[in-house]
Parts: C-alpha cells; structure tokens; sequence
C-alpha cells in the first residue's frame, strides 16, 4: 500500500522554515497511523541553505532515499502556491516497493557520470541490475541530453527517465542539488522507483504551431561544436527566420544581440515527435539569446536537417495545460485516477513567470484534477520526460509522475 504525504512552509530563514516543517510532519502524524517514508523529495527557493536541509532529510529520514534541489522562486503543492521562500517536502511511504538514491559531480562525461550513479542508485535500492519502473533525474542546466543518453545506455527507452534541470530565481547559475550525501552545486541527482502501486507520467507543452515552419541548415558555434546554437535555417541567418516567423518582435535586438528569454517565452520552437489520437505532439526548445552573426542559442539541442516550428502561447493555455497534464497521469495508472496516491509536477521557471499573477491558479487547476491528493511542484529550467516512446529533454513544459495506492 502506498500512502503519500505533503509539507510546505515560507520564511526567509531556513532554521525556522525547518523547525515549521518539522513540527506540521509531527502533528500530522500524530493524527495518522504511523508513516514512515521510503522516498522523500524536497525542493526549495535557492535562498535557503541547503546544508541545513540536507541535514533535516538525513535527521529525519535517514533510510529513505533522499533527492531534491532548487526551484525558481519556490514550490507548489496540493496547500497551494507557496511562492518565494518556500520549502516543500512530499514523502512517500512503500512498504513493499523499493527506492534508492544516489548523486554524483558531473565531472568529465555527463553520460559517463549518469551511467554510474544510475547504477549506483540501484544498488541504493537494493535492485542492482533490475530494470526501475521508472528513473527521476535533477541537475544544472546545460547536459541534459547527455545525461539522457548515459541513463539510455542502462535502460534504454524501456524505462521513462522523467525529472527538470534545477533553478535559480533569476539565472544567476546558483541552482543546487540535494541528494543522500548532502548538496551539489553542478551534480546529478537519480532516483529509482520500483512500486508496488503501479507509477504512470505525462508530459506535454501548452504551445500550439503558429504556421511557419523550417529546415535547420546549420548548426554549431565557431568551433564548430554547439549543439545549442542555431546557425541558420533555410539557409538564412536563424534569429532574421525567427524573428519574421514572430512578427518582427526582435527587430531592435538583432544587431545588438543579448538575452531574448523573456521575449521568447509565448513563442518557442518546436518539434513534432510524432501523432498520438490524431493529434500533432510538439517537444518545445526555447530560444535564449541572439549570437553574433545572427545565431539563435537555446535550451536544448537541435540537429542539421530538423524541421522546427514556431509555436505560440497564452497565459491561460498555459494554467489550464498543467491540470490536464496531471489528470492525464493520474488516468493513466493501472487502477485508473480512482486509485491515485499522489504525484510529483515539474513545471517550467519560464511558464510560470510568463503566467505571473496566475500561479496561485496553476496550483489549483493541478489539485482539483488530482482530486485533492498530495503533491508537489518544482519550477524547473529544463523538463525531462518519454514522449512518443523515447526519453527527451525540452523546454517550457509540464510533466506528471502519478503514483498509485
């Protein structure tokens, strides 16, 4: 039987924020039958110290396994928006399932140090060799795709590898990582589930094509690496193809160049992985900055010969998608949403500070099609999920992890 609890407080210091945890965990299960957690994440607003929450994981739940980081500007849960500040633990009780946990540096080979703690997190779990249900992953921006490939090389596409790259509160590169042995400030975070209530996920974008599309015709930075960087599409300088595609928004920044997050925010890229119920799914890559020369860098990597389309959002597609992306986890579980226990939201930074004075109702919309069942949300600067039956990283998305009784 699976049974999951969640806790959330906000205060600017992390002792007290602490102590409020503690005792809310107290008093909840003094009015419950005792719970003892097998699988506990915390995630927090970077402005905590994240050795004194390691040091409350380890204190409290010292044999369960234990993952977490940042998130920009706090967490949400089934209590709400906690906003800046905010600590939030979900922890999750499994008697006859198995958990482990294990973080490594990523040092060297982003795939080389994914593959090793993978197996280490096994071995945390007491399943070495055995194939997870389902791996979760939290690191600093930049590797994603090489920390997928290295999972891949383990378990390939038969398990989802779902998780969000850490954040900050204003890309400043503080992101950490919390995993069993304490903080990381550039590491790799993996957990394994193997449960006995059965695991589903969803993972999807609020976006819907603009109607332009394009070749990318080439990619790479002036070494000639950079996967990230768009050079050219249809052979014409990326960010001039772009910026048309956008109505002519960027106009004023292609000479000058700089950061174009915020102004890309309602109008990424994306990609079509393929059609599921006759319908189009996008993986969405957001455009970050325009490059000398008129290159286009971004969240995630591109190849030569890919076809991207412009893609556009609203503020109210944006609060609406992430309750559909919960029901539809919740749905998908063995035993149906009747038979939900709770879930983990990843929710990207850049949605949630495009939707703003919105947030509070992302959180709602999320709990009233989890039917009120604890969970827990990060605000991610990369999401991580299995779309159309392979393990990806995008941009500006929203992925579930339901867990069933």
């Amino acid at each position: 039987m699976v049974a999951m609890q969640s806790f959330t407080t906000t205060g600017d210091c992390t002792q007290q924020a602490l102590a409020t945890l503690g005792k809310a965990m107290a008093e909840a299960m003094a009015e419950a039958s005792p719970f003892k957690a097998d699988f506990v994440c915390a995630f927090f607003d970077g402005l905590h110290d994240d050795q004194a929450i390691a040091r409350f994981l380890a204190d409290n739940f010292p044999d369960a396994a234990r993952l977490g980081g940042t998130s920009c500007s706090g967490v949400m849960s089934d209590a709400g928006f906690a906003g800046p500040g905010s600590i939030g633990l979900l922890l999750l009780e499994d008697p006859a399932g198995n958990y482990g946990s294990a973080a490594v540096p990523l040092q060297g080979n982003a795939a080389d140090c994914a593959e090793r703690a993978l197996h280490l997190a096994l071995q945390d779990a007491g399943c070495p060799g055995e194939l997870p249900e389902l791996i979760w992953m939290y690191q600093p921006p930049g590797q994603e795709e090489a920390v997928i490939d290295g999972l891949r090389r383990v378990v390939g596409d038969r398990c989802p590898i779902i998780g969000g790259s850490s954040a900050d509160n204003d890309i400043a590169g503080t992101w950490r990582q919390i995993g069993p042995d304490g903080p990381l400030h550039n590491g790799l975070v993996v957990g394994v589930l193997f449960s006995s209530g059965g695991i589903s996920h969803a993972f999807q974008g609020g976006y819907e094509p603009s109607g332009n599309s394009g070749i990318v015709t080439l990619v790479g930075d002036e070494t000639g690496d950079g996967a990230r960087h768009i050079v050219a599409i249809d052979g014409q300088p990326a960010a001039e193809v772009y910026n048309r595609w956008i109505g002519g928004t960027l106009t004023d920044r292609l000479a000058t160049g700089g950061n174009i997050l915020k102004d890309t925010t309602m109008a990424p890229l994306g990609v079509d992985v393929g059609m599921d119920a006759g319908i189009s799914n996008y993986l969405l890559i957001h455009p970050e900055r325009i490059l000398p020369g008129g290159a286009l860098s971004t969240f995630a990597q591109v190849e030569q010969g890919m076809r991207l389309y412009s893609m556009r959002g609203s503020k109210s597609h944006l609060v609406e998608r992430a309750g559909k992306v919960a029901s539809a986890a919740a749905a998908n579980l063995p035993g149906g949403a009747g038979q939900l226990a709770g879930a983990i939201i990843v929710y990207c930074a850049g949605c949630m500070l495009a939707v703003d004075d919105e947030i509070p109702r992302v959180a709602r919309e999320v709990s009233a099609h989890l039917r009120g069942k604890p969970f827990m949300g990060c605000f991610t600067f990369g999401e991580q999920g299995f779309l159309q039956g392979r393990n990806v990283h995008g941009n500006l998305m929203i992925s579930a992890v339901a867990f069933g009784t």
